[in-house]
């Protein structure tokens, strides 16, 4: 969006300004004077409502049933912020618009439409409140509170009386509690008779450390029994039907929507007022959102943004979803594009999407990994990100992965769970079984959403084999699912889509400015610091290391000298970049874990091996519990070790710039990395006002147009191989046009195995017979996709294997 100033009202109407500069600056839609922050592990937006001509918002911290350091924000159209006095923090993520007392409920807050706020204190309303939902019996004049540990409370909306109906589990008390399987509560709606309650995470130390590990639950409960009823034991997040926020218009008939997903894809859920659950399954176009414990996803949404669809946010994918969606009408449900951005609520605002954002923690919870190093902890932060509608499909083309059936074993003419057939450009399912006999396997299709199901063909995989399924462009529908005829045992079904990836290998102008030589660059780490300094520190250097000066950043996106040799030596000493986290051999570049294993990603352009400084920033936090890798000239989205970590790593743009460090500050997504000699005018170049040293400043989702991912390696380079010994894996995922050369110095068969979900599912893919020094190169089919590569020969030998993405 770049720069953009607004025509400010009197001072005598604000209530309170804060730092408030006299032209409000904004970077790719992020204002810096908008930052939100607190004194907690973590400060994310919970809900945001606009409402009473302004656009209000909370943050949360991570587990403050009792209240916390966390404020209720009020924003005007001209973008003044006040922090609102009532206010008195927690963990809370809820909101609901009660037409019948024109109030906004949003976390422990009661806003009348001249906006008046009334508190209810947490020692009337103890726990997280994560969801509100109109009241079964009497929604004139109650409405329901729902906690992340499942306290439910009924409030009368005139007096805010507070009656518990069930105890949150955290609360010491021999009230009755729900005790439902899983914990961290997410989504709380109403209608059709019930109220419908989801949460996310598992208690336990395999929810910690392993994202297959069964979690979390959708349940119901009717009001009136003593017990609830659970629906389905997997994790869900939101809950919620047409009204959204208001609530259902009609809400005996009207359905309730619910999203959630397991280990192998996403699951979309619909109820029906006489039919009751419906359940879909659809791709994960990102892993960074896995964990069984349920901490990675803040809260998606489904959510009215004033379009002709509503926005669904899950999994790191912008989806449109149809407003009439029901499980027999069941069309237009879209991928837009792929986010890295944490979003935790979202509203349509003065002609913008607006997302509330989780941007900066001080507490790196689970998300630690050697890496990264140790980073001194930044202050809490997160701000709001300004989106005009049309950019939502403008992002990162997406991708998206998913299973019906993962090594199960199938009885006699089966049925797989619906899986998302429409919106992709490319489209294949890769089929594995192992019994000992050719398996037929019917694919039928949903053409129209209608439930009506109609053949589309039968494919046959050999004995205990593999088969890649590319599907045609004429081949089209809603949905589609999978028969076995036969009773088959470890039966994998894995869908892999993409969209046409558009962009070229040139950066967009606004990473003009980006060093692109590794001479004379303004380098240095570069740091959101505590304490509630609210600044950006920068420990200058230049490209051979040498220190230039200390030098920090503000909200007005002022660059300025700083003589504190206290804090300049703290951030030298301190803020260190890590000097093993990647190798380099012939063959590719070298990512070893923390277990010791040896993952292998492509080189970007040449020059990129040769870094003028000895370290740069290769993994950091670039948003809560999220992290970026920078290898080679390319960046990768890098899920948590706990969301399944470097095995579930997909290439974001390749951007063969020498960036030495990166971090988020403000909302906004730093880079050291400037070139000196460039002359470029370019808004997001800040440079210091002594001229000596600058940083590069957006949004971390602008990385997308620095350009296509692409490079060249492999896992084998002239290497001595021996027979039977797979290579290390050789990562595939997030790139386009791809193909393996291959050749070997001796008559050997070499087999190409891949990996079909980042887990170490590998299956033959093909066996090639190399003759010696015969170069053979092999292109892949457009449509397939896998995460991983490996190659194995049948003898010792002398042998490359080198892929070359385009």
């Amino acid at each position: 969006m770049g720069h953009h100033t607004h025509k400010l009202i009197p001072i005598s109407l604000a209530i309170t300004l804060g730092n408030l500069p006299a032209q409000p600056i904004s970077l790719s839609g992020i204002y810096p004077h908008l930052t939100m922050y607190n004194q907690e592990g973590e400060c994310g937006t919970g809900a945001l409502v606009p409402w009473a001509g302004r656009l209000w918002a909370v943050t949360y911290a991570p587990h403050a049933p009792k209240g916390s350091s966390d404020k209720l924000y009020e924003i005007t159209p001209d973008l003044r912020q006040t922090i609102r006095s009532e206010s008195i923090g927690g963990t809370p993520a809820n909101r609901l618009v009660h037409k019948e007392s024109q109030q906004l409920f949003i976390g422990p807050y009661a806003i009348d439409n001249a906006g008046k706020v009334r508190t209810i204190p947490y020692s009337k309303m103890f726990g997280r409140p994560t969801g509100n939902a109109r009241h079964l019996t009497d929604p004139e004049n109650k409405i329901l509170y729902a906690t992340m540990e499942e306290g439910i409370y009924e409030v009368g909306t005139k007096t805010l009386q507070v009656t518990e109906l069930w105890a949150d589990e955290q609360r010491k008390t021999n009230a009755r509690k729900a005790k439902l399987p899983g914990y961290h509560g997410k989504g709380f709606y109403s209608g059709q008779g019930v109220y419908v309650y989801s949460n996310n995470g598992e208690r336990g130390s395999a929810a910690l450390k392993n994202p297959e590990t069964p979690s979390g639950v959708l349940a119901e409960w009717d009001g009136k029994a003593d017990t609830w009823t659970v629906i389905r034991r997997n994790q869900f997040t939101e809950v919620t039907g047409p009204g959204g926020i208001v609530g259902n218009p009609t809400p005996a008939t009207d359905p309730i929507w619910s999203i959630g997903w397991d280990d192998k894809s996403l699951i979309l859920a619909s109820r029906h007022h006489q039919n009751g659950w419906n359940f879909f399954r659809l791709p994960k176009g990102s892993h960074s959102y896995d964990g069984a414990h349920g901490w990675n996803t803040e809260w998606p949404r489904i959510r009215d943004i004033n379009q002709d669809h509503y926005l669904m946010t899950m999994h790191g994918t912008f989806w449109q979803f149809p407003k009439s969606f029901t499980a027999s009408s069941s069309t237009g449900l879209t991928p837009m594009s792929n986010y890295l951005k944490v979003i935790g609520d979202f509203t349509h605002w003065n002609d913008h999407i607006v997302f509330g954002c989780d941007d900066t923690a001080k507490n790196e919870f689970l998300n630690k990994r050697k890496a990264k190093g140790h980073i001194p902890a930044p202050q809490s932060q997160s701000n709001l990100w300004f989106v005009k509608p049309n950019q939502l499909k403008q992002l990162g083309p997406a991708i998206g992965r998913g299973m019906v059936w993962r090594s199960e074993n199938l009885t006699k003419n089966q049925t797989s769970d619906p899986f998302l057939f429409s919106g992709y450009d490319h489209r294949g399912l890769h089929l594995h079984h192992q019994s000992q006999k050719p398996q037929e396997f019917s694919l039928e299709v949903d053409k129209d959403g209608s439930n009506q199901w109609t053949h589309l063909r039968t494919v046959t995989v050999p004995a205990s084999g593999y088969l890649f399924v590319p599907f045609h462009q004429t081949e089209q529908g809603s949905w589609i699912r999978i028969k076995n005829t036969k009773p088959c045992s470890s039966v994998t079904a894995a869908f892999s889509y993409r969209n046409h990836d558009s962009r070229s290998a040139s950066s967009d102008p606004i990473f003009d400015g980006l060093a692109e030589s590794n001479t004379s660059i303004s380098a240095g780490v570069v740091r959101a610091r505590g304490g509630n300094k609210q600044d950006l520190a920068f420990a200058a250097v230049n490209e051979d290391n040498d220190p230039i000066g200390f030098y920090l950043l503000n909200d007005k996106l002022e660059l300025n000298e700083s003589a504190d040799t206290k804090a300049y030596t703290f951030e030298q000493t301190k803020n260190t970049i890590p000097n093993s986290a990647l190798s380099i051999d012939s063959a590719s570049v070298i990512y070893t874990d923390e277990n010791g294993k040896i993952w292998r990603l492509p080189k970007g352009d040449p020059s990129m091996g040769h870094h003028p400084l000895s370290t740069y920033r290769v993994a950091r936090e670039v948003a809560t519990e999220r992290d970026l890798l920078n290898a080679h000239g390319t960046f990768y989205e890098l899920p948590a070790r706990n969301a399944g970590g470097i095995s579930k790593v997909r290439a974001v743009a390749t951007h063969n710039r020498y960036i030495h460090d990166f971090c988020s500050y403000r909302g906004l997504f730093i880079l050291s990395g400037v070139s000196n000699q460039s002359s470029a005018k370019n808004p997001h170049i800040i440079r210091s006002k002594d001229n000596k040293v600058a940083l590069w400043a957006g949004a971390v989702d602008d990385i997308w147009k620095l350009g296509k991912p692409r490079g060249k390696g492999g896992p084998w380079l002239n290497t001595q191989v021996k027979a039977n010994t797979p290579s290390d894996p050789f990562l595939m995922t997030g790139f386009d046009k791809k193909s393996i050369t291959l050749q070997s110095t001796t008559d050997t068969k070499l087999t190409i195995q891949v990996d079909l979900d980042g887990t170490g599912h590998w299956v033959t893919y093909k066996t090639i017979q190399l003759q010696p020094n015969k170069i053979h190169t092999h292109h892949f089919d457009e449509a397939f996709q896998a995460y991983w590569l490996r190659t194995i020969t049948d003898s010792d030998t002398q042998a490359s294997a080198q892929l070359t993405y385009q």
